[in-house]
């Protein structure tokens, strides 16, 4: 048998706190099934050996993760008890829920059951290699907040905020209480809770945490109490006292400000595009109208960037000197401006060298204009795409612009405040400053994703055919995956020089993923590569087989950008066999990659057809 235990700490003493309030549980993944056990089995014993284990070693920290046994009937576990409790309390506590959760997931191979003082999750999967916060429960309480929630929400978030610095700073469990004091006349206080466990370096417990605190506005559904917890860290506020002791951040109540609380993007709620924090967020980049007329000498033609979905982009140069992009929405598109706002609200809160800045906006007299920041070689198809102009992207810099593009898309998956689905992901929407780094742009569709969920399911189909992954184009289902999939196409193109969706002058004509897995599978693969580019052909195939895996059809097959990002940057990292990918077969035309329109017949390899387009 094998056992390990990591993170053991030194004991904090607090006094009691009753077993009381939330309790909540879940059996098996919430991605997958794992299967049960039977009884008197392997896998039950090393269960029992492993709770025993972790549970003694908890006693001084409160915390313990660990695995027991070998595969098949390894099991991994982590449990943790409140940061306020003391031993007594947290074995009680810890004690109960194991034999509460062998009652209610009985014979479960994967199960996890929190209540108000502890925790504990045991799976046959190693979760324990990863600090995603998921499964996270968000419980709210039955009243709804009967001030000003704007100001409540408000105040409740800084408090949120004060907390975490302070437990990151000041607590070796990372675990901090607060209180807004003088909330109101007809409220007292508002009381806060939060903790990570501590086996998370500090920069993964503060992203931990804001991500939380980024939800809470729309995950409390405006009650005056919620609770937001996973594995790894949690949150929680309640208009009456719910800890015990002194509370160790104390908050004054401040006016309304909608710097305070987090901003948002509609993605979640469409009407919070209309919000009074977004729109306060929008107010605080505007531009005048005559001030970007100027720039563009009146958007003259001759500063004519490009023509995009939602209408032309300008060329301009504001009265300090700085170039920049003006983005100039079509008064006859209906959508646009809640594209514009959605774009401004999201990037504005986004920070990272390979996305592009949003200088400011302009809505005055009929107007709907979009500023970021100009980047002199334009959109990556216009160099990918052309014969002449391909010749200059040698492999030295197509391996920049990809790995550039995959850091980008890691950091709105995984390491942004916010968890950010692209869903327009393709050639034209990769920017590329002087030094010919891509920013990914065009963020006009982008939504933000739940961190606990995995797949999300619309009615509206938008984006580029030929980048779409299989699931979201046909029924609607997209996620972090789907981006995985546009990517592993955008990879393919860089490196053969081709565009995705093929040519529309046969009358059936196979697209890129199609084209590349049969070079694939027909050992000839190299028949394919971009003849360009004088590169070292093992490397390049590498590239090959990792875009290969982003577009396998079955979305759990597809790995995550972080998984990508390590993929790329390392020829020792052993790669899995991919599979045949999604592609589709097109008759009599199509939708070309660049959004235009023509006869579509979308077809997977179980002929199902899409019922409802919006194209870009």
């Amino acid at each position: 048998m094998h056992f390990s235990v990591f993170l053991l700490l030194p004991l904090l003493l607090y006094l009691p706190v009753p077993v009381t309030c939330y309790s909540d549980y879940q059996c098996d993944s919430i991605n997958t099934s794992t299967g049960n056990y039977t009884a008197n089995s392997t896998y039950q014993s090393n269960l029992n050996s492993l709770f025993s284990a972790l549970k003694s070693n908890s006693t001084g920290s409160g915390f313990a993760a660990g695995r027991f046994g070998t595969v098949p009937n390894q099991v991994s576990g982590l449990l943790l008890c409140r940061g306020d409790t003391n031993a007594s309390t947290c074995s009680s506590c810890l004690s109960q829920i194991f034999t509460d959760i062998l009652t209610t997931c009985p014979l479960y191979k994967t199960a996890m059951m929190w209540d108000d003082l502890c925790y504990f999750e045991f799976s046959n999967q190693d979760f324990l290699s990863s600090t995603d916060n998921l499964p996270l429960d968000t419980q709210i309480n039955e009243n709804n907040v009967t001030v000003d929630q704007t100001q409540f929400f408000q105040d409740t978030a800084k408090l949120m905020s004060d907390m975490a610095s302070w437990a990151i700073n000041n607590s070796s469990k990372f675990f901090a209480t607060g209180e807004v004091r003088n909330f109101s006349n007809k409220l007292s206080s508002i009381y806060g809770l939060l903790q990570c466990t501590p086996n998370l370096a500090k920069s993964q417990c503060k992203s931990c945490l804001q991500s939380l605190i980024n939800q809470l506005t729309i995950a409390s559904e405006g009650r005056d109490g919620a609770w937001l917890v996973g594995p790894y860290c949690n949150i929680r506020y309640d208009t009456a006292p719910f800890y015990d002791g002194v509370a160790m951040v104390k908050v004054d109540g401040a006016p309304p400000s909608p710097n305070l609380a987090p901003v948002l993007p509609s993605g979640v709620n469409d009407e919070m595009i209309n919000s009074e924090q977004n729109q306060a967020n929008i107010d605080s980049f505007l531009i005048s109208l005559s001030t970007l007329k100027a720039a563009t000498i009146n958007f003259n033609e001759s500063n004519k960037l490009g023509e995009g979905g939602f209408g032309a982009v300008y060329k301009g140069t504001l009265p300090s000197g700085q170039e920049v992009a003006v983005k100039r929405l079509s008064q006859s598109s209906s959508q646009g401006l809640e594209e514009l706002k959605n774009e401004l609200v999201l990037v504005a809160k986004l920070k990272h060298k390979n996305l592009v800045r949003v200088v400011g906006v302009c809505l005055e007299a009929q107007e709907k204009l979009l500023v970021y920041e100009f980047l002199p070689n334009r959109s990556l198809d216009i160099f990918l795409f052309d014969k002449e102009r391909r010749q200059e992207l040698d492999w030295i810099k197509r391996l920049a612009i990809i790995n550039g593009i995959a850091r980008g898309l890691q950091y709105l998956h995984e390491d942004s405040q916010l968890k950010i689905i692209h869903r327009d992901l393709k050639a034209s929407n990769i920017l590329l400053d002087s030094d010919m780094d891509p920013k990914i742009s065009d963020f006009g569709l982008a939504r933000l994703f739940p961190v606990d969920q995995t797949v999300h399911v619309t009615r509206r189909i938008v984006g580029t055919f030929g980048y779409m992954a299989p699931e979201y184009a046909m029924h609607g289902r997209y996620s972090i995956k789907s981006d995985v999939f546009s990517f592993g196409v955008l990879l393919l193109e860089i490196v053969t020089g081709k565009r995705c969706c093929g040519s529309f002058d046969t009358e059936m004509s196979e697209d890129l993923l199609g084209s590349t897995w049969e070079q694939w599978t027909a050992g000839t693969i190299t028949n394919i590569i971009d003849p360009f580019m004088d590169c070292p052909t093992n490397e390049i195939i590498r590239y090959i087989h990792i875009g290969l895996l982003c577009v396998q059809e079955d979305l759990k097959d597809r790995p995550r950008m972080s998984e990508v990002v390590i993929m790329l940057g390392s020829n020792t990292v052993s790669l899995q066999v991919p599979s045949k990918p999604a592609f589709y077969l097109r008759r009599g035309g199509g939708v070309s990659c660049d959004g235009s329109h023509k006869n579509l017949v979308p077809v997977s390899q179980n002929e199902l057809t899409i019922s409802e387009f919006e194209p870009r």
